[in-house]
């Protein structure tokens, strides 16, 4: 595990480079707001369309080679995406590195392999800590690389330094990571396309239901990301440097939560109470950020965005992951995958077309009414915060009987 931790940060390091910059990327190419955020949803429209293929590939191939061609096409991403003197190439660029990008699914179902039921929580909350310290360095870095000046900020830089995080993480497959998904073991569950992947997820009760919530968290997050860094500049006047700052110190505080308390809390309360405290944590700090007018209120916001992002994804994984059986981890983290970049592919130009539209605090409220609804829905599902934990694993991804 702690080899595969190195590798996906070393990658997300790369990805957390570039994405506070991409706002400041477009709007130097005269992009509107909702082509801004339509740059953002780019890259998770062709995951949309290529998670699935990657997570059974991964059960079928095994986990490196999954690995291997994603971070190969990382690389090519950037080095496109630090070479683009047009809109277009822009949206080139992360049309690519969305279509390739099987890493997150293929380290998860890693993940599952090599660790016991009960011990899940902790091994998804580590790659949930990888993202973290991704946006901890990766942010910071990119904006320091391109510094606070909008207008001239160096934005080709990060690109570049990102491609090469991509390929030493290439590296570090190639050379050290040992395969995780044995050769018997593959091809155990039955092979689909993808919609026929999606449709026998929503067919199991339970798992549709965590998979709705995962959608929803991941719309209304995804749409706040997307939009915060238009909404610092008309609302506080910040550039480049100061985004990345923020996105960090988010980071950091993910970081701390997946990484080191995740384990401590899931045994004393259970995956379905962290689930429901950290959803309340993220409406909360979605209600605040609009209303945030200097550093101390945002920051207040944003711990609360961090803890509760922290508490909802290991838990919302790790639940997931429990409701599959072995010889398909790939295939449901792939279709959960799937479900996550829809929600990416929806809430930025929804957070666009709002900002535009409907004012620019528009975007982080209704984020909140998002959350809100997906709290219910948790709240349902286990019948209150007393719930006994939903720990069997439902019938295969196959065809209807």
């Amino acid at each position: 595990m702690p080899t595969l931790f190195l590798i996906v940060l070393i990658d997300l390091i790369g990805f957390g480079l570039v994405i506070p910059l991409l706002p400041f990327y477009a709007v130097r190419f005269d992009a509107t707001a909702p082509e801004v955020t339509w740059l953002l949803a780019t890259y998770s429209l062709m995951q949309l369309v290529a998670a699935p293929l990657w997570g059974r590939l991964s059960d079928h191939l095994g986990r490196r080679p999954v690995l291997m061609a994603s971070m190969t096409a990382s690389a090519v991403a950037y080095l496109w995406l630090g070479a683009a003197n047009a809109l277009w190439m822009l949206f080139a660029a992360r049309a690519l590195a969305g279509a390739c990008a099987g890493n997150i699914a293929a380290a998860q179902a890693y993940i599952a392999d090599i660790t016991k039921p009960e011990e899940r929580a902790h091994g998804m909350g580590m790659i949930g800590a990888a993202f973290g310290l991704g946006f901890i360095f990766g942010p910071a870095l990119g904006g320091f690389l391109a510094g606070n000046n909008p207008a001239s900020a160096n934005l080709a830089t990060p690109a570049w330094l990102a491609a090469a995080l991509s390929g030493t993480a290439l590296c570090g497959v190639l050379f050290v990571l040992r395969e995780s998904h044995p050769v018997e073991r593959r091809g155990v569950a039955q092979a689909q396309g993808r919609i026929g992947l999606i449709f026998g997820a929503l067919r199991r009760p339970v798992l549709s239901r965590l998979i709705v919530i995962f959608f929803l968290v991941i719309l209304a997050f995804a749409a706040m990301e997307s939009i915060f860094a238009l909404w610092a500049l008309r609302q506080l006047d910040w550039g480049p440097a100061t985004v990345g700052y923020v996105f960090a110190y988010l980071g950091l505080l993910s970081a701390i939560m997946q990484g080191g308390l995740t384990r401590r809390l899931t045994k004393r309360y259970g995956e379905e109470r962290l689930l429901l405290a950290g959803l309340i944590l993220l409406g909360a700090g979605l209600v605040i950020v609009p209303f945030a007018r200097d550093l101390a209120v945002l920051g207040g916001a944003f711990a609360a965005l961090a803890i509760g992002l922290g508490l909802v994804q290991p838990a919302l994984n790790s639940l997931i992951s429990r409701r599959a059986g072995g010889g398909e981890q790939g295939q449901v983290m792939g279709v959960t995958q799937s479900v996550g970049s829809l929600a990416r592919i929806i809430g930025p130009p929804m957070a666009g077309y709002l900002f535009a539209g409907l004012g620019r605090g528009s975007p982080f409220l209704g984020g909140a009414v998002v959350v809100a609804l997906a709290f219910f829905l948790a709240l349902n599902l286990f019948g209150g915060f007393g719930a006994a934990p939903l720990a069997e694993p439902e019938p295969p991804l196959g065809p209807a009987a």
